[in-house]
């Protein structure tokens, strides 16, 4: 099964950064290419939700409110990669992220990949 592949997370102190990217295929992304690309995360006892995404060409970027002028969403489509930079992270942003492309979850819910898990404790 085709999926993305996230990496880069890790145990980091609050205030710290961290850098995530993601591997997507080059199939998922050829079959939807209108789609956005997005992060998402999901913490302990709580749904996932979206964090930044991306369009196609990286001409246009969204961030929940919360991560806004913290989190930095961008993509290099000659390697089928996207990333998140993130800054200033606080305890809150523990979770495990995702990519996915944005999009309805019947859409998206097979490409769902492992994520990677990011830790901001002292």
């Amino acid at each position: 099964q085709v999926q993305f592949v996230e990496s880069g997370g890790g145990l980091v102190q609050p205030g710290g950064s961290l850098r995530l990217s993601c591997a997507a295929s080059e199939s998922i992304l050829s079959m939807h290419p209108m789609n956005a690309m997005g992060w998402y995360r999901q913490a302990p006892g709580k749904q996932r939700e979206l964090v930044a995404t991306i369009t196609p060409r990286g001409g246009s970027t969204n961030y929940r409110d919360s991560v806004k002028d913290r989190f930095t969403i961008s993509r290099d489509n000659a390697k089928n990669t996207v990333f998140l930079q993130m800054n200033g992270l606080k305890p809150e942003d523990t979770a495990v992220y995702y990519c996915n492309l944005v999009g309805s979850d019947r859409l998206i819910r097979d490409y769902w990949g492992q994520g990677t898990q990011v830790t901001v404790s002292s």
